[in-house]
């Protein structure tokens, strides 16, 4: 691999690889096709009684077997949000043909991921407590004591391990490199990629895997965030109750899934034949540094975290397409339009704007890894996804979010973007793959 220093001047980094594991689909070309031909996996929710919840709908990945990928003895130490996790990453090497090449062993390759993992299966625990209970219904702490290593799972805890999806990737690759987790909503994943496109920029490493992963649709993640009111309550719409940006918005629904990006230094990536989706150029961060989980009128966090992102890639405020956050909160969409003009001033008018939520769902952890994803696709492809239940837009979103249906228009230049639920922010900025003129 490539020793190039950093001294030499900042190196340019391309997406070489793209693993998407989504309720549309397994594997890039199965999600991008669903996105371009209008699909949803936006459904009522299943595997568990989701009637005591205010919103019952999400998109849960069916058929998901990851025993075809995972070893057995792997398979016992990850929940299901690790699952994904180290599926997506196989489906980006494979992707970048990378997979099995050895290419990614090495101190010269890194990983960066992010989640919003915060507990591992549960249902073994749930059975396990029971099991300690008085007769009167009461829990038995000290039999809990004498017991618990009979009764709970010997893995349990190391399912619970937060980055523990980086360990796992990192053994299959042998990726000793640079690497980092975050945690979070949209704003983990987006950040994730965010640093991976410095680390290979700067020279700390020559390729990474770089993204993101969450299941929201559980029932622990899904009763925690019930009640916030940032999730749509119009489960009578079914696959169109998300409306970014539409008069009719009323909050976003879930959905499961992994966006695990390859990033590689482009001369590397150029060398060894790779196919070139998009060009990373820059990268911004913000904080709204308002009270959770409400935002910031004009989004200040967001506003910054672009002008960063546009100022880093030393380029003009005029941006073709932008892979929105779009989470069809009335709050979060008023607010991400007015960040929008705020950035781009002039230039927000001319831009294309899309959210692919309404047929995703809100990845939350992996939702701005797969906006840089969508960004990377549209420029490659040449063609924009359309926002999905869009018809008229609400009071101050008075933008082109693409309705209806996708546009071939050929951009050049991109920008994904993704909030968090306590206002972290986070904006990438991507360039066609082709050579700049």
């Amino acid at each position: 691999m490539s020793t190039l220093s950093a001294a030499a001047g900042p190196r340019r980094v391309v997406v070489t690889g793209i693993g998407l594991l989504t309720a549309l689909g397994e594997g890039v070309d199965a999600t991008w096709k669903a996105l371009l031909a209008g699909e949803s996996a936006v459904r009522p929710l299943t595997g568990y009684d989701p009637s005591p919840l205010r919103t019952r709908l999400g998109a849960q990945i069916t058929g998901f077997e990851p025993g075809s990928r995972i070893p057995r003895r792997t398979l016992r130490m990850l929940c299901r949000g690790d699952q994904l996790a180290l599926v997506g990453a196989q489906l980006a090497a494979a992707d970048a043909g990378l997979d099995g090449t050895g290419d990614l062993e090495g101190y010269r390759s890194g990983l960066f991921l992010g989640s919003n993992k915060d507990m591992p299966d549960m249902d073994g625990l749930i059975a396990g407590v029971d099991e300690v209970r008085t007769e009167g219904g009461e829990p038995d702490l000290a039999r809990l004591g004498r017991e618990a290593s009979s009764l709970l799972a010997p893995l349990f805890f190391l399912e619970g391990l937060q980055p523990a999806a980086a360990f796992h990737i990192s053994q299959r690759y042998g990726i000793r490199g640079a690497n980092d987790y975050f945690s979070g909503t949209a704003d983990a994943s987006a950040t994730a990629v965010g640093r991976g496109f410095r680390a290979v920029r700067r020279g700390e490493c020559d390729v990474v895997l770089a993204g993101g992963y969450d299941e929201p649709t559980s029932w622990w993640s899904m009763s925690k965030m019930d009640s916030l009111g940032v999730l749509t309550d119009r489960n009578d719409l079914g696959a169109e109750a998300c409306r970014p940006f539409d008069r009719d918005h009323s909050g976003s629904v879930f959905g499961e899934g992994a966006a695990i990006l390859v990033l590689e230094e482009r001369e590397r990536a150029l060398a060894r034949g790779a196919r070139v989706y998009a060009e990373i150029d820059g990268f911004g961060a913000g904080m709204d540094c308002v009270r959770p989980p409400g935002t910031h009128p004009r989004a200040r966090g967001l506003a910054r975290a672009i002008r960063h992102a546009v100022r880093d890639a030393g380029r003009p405020a005029a941006t073709d397409y932008v892979a929105a956050h779009g989470c069809a909160t009335p709050q979060g969409d008023r607010s991400e339009a007015l960040a929008l003009r705020d950035a781009l001033a002039a230039d927000a008018a001319g831009a294309q704007i899309s959210s692919v939520k309404p047929q995703t769902g809100h990845l939350v952890g992996a939702a701005g890894a797969l906006n840089a994803a969508v960004a990377a696709l549209a420029l490659h492809s040449g063609t924009v996804p359309a926002t999905l239940n869009h018809h008229k837009p609400a009071p101050g979103c008075d933008l082109d979010w693409v309705p209806g249906a996708p546009r071939a228009s050929a951009p050049r230049t991109a920008l994904a973007l993704a909030r968090g639920l306590e206002g972290q922010a986070a904006a990438l900025s991507l360039r066609t793959g082709r050579e700049r003129s």
